[in-house]
């Protein structure tokens, strides 16, 4: 089976973590890139971009150029995959987040009739019932649930 994994990319650590131990569970599996170009042409960590684009203005462009590639090119990983795995941690508050880029890779994802995995249980957002209407199998950090 072939995974593509979602997340906010404050995860991206976990996402590292559990791309190593899927893969030895015998899945392919993809994730958001490790590195963007920035404003120079110099390419910098994700971690760095994010924190760029938190302080970030609407009129830095290439912020949000980058932006647009990056949902992009995360689309074309999910449309690759037979499933997606969600990675929502706690974060900004919130109990399993889910944030608004997460949302539409999983709304991507239940479109092009993939499997969808949370990791965690679904949050309490104003979304909620959208997700549940897309019926992801949550597994409770057990990757063995991943069938």
């Amino acid at each position: 089976m072939k995974i593509t994994i979602c997340g906010s990319i404050a995860f991206y650590e976990q996402m590292l973590e559990i791309k190593q131990k899927l893969e030895l569970l015998g899945y392919e599996v993809d994730l958001p890139p490790s590195e963007v170009e920035d404003d120079q042409g110099k390419m910098i960590s994700v971690a760095e971009y994010y924190s760029r684009r938190k302080a970030g203005q609407e009129s830095d462009t290439w912020i949000w150029d980058r932006k647009e590639w990056a949902i992009r090119f995360h689309f074309k990983k999910i449309e690759w995959a037979d499933a997606v795995l969600v990675l929502n941690y706690d974060k900004n508050d919130i109990a399993n987040y889910i944030g608004g880029n997460t949302f539409l890779e999983i709304g991507i994802a239940f479109y092009l009739g993939k499997k969808i995995y949370l990791f965690n249980d679904i949050p309490e957002i104003s979304y909620k019932e959208e997700i549940l209407g897309m019926k992801p199998v949550v597994i409770f950090e057990d990757l063995s649930k991943i069938i």
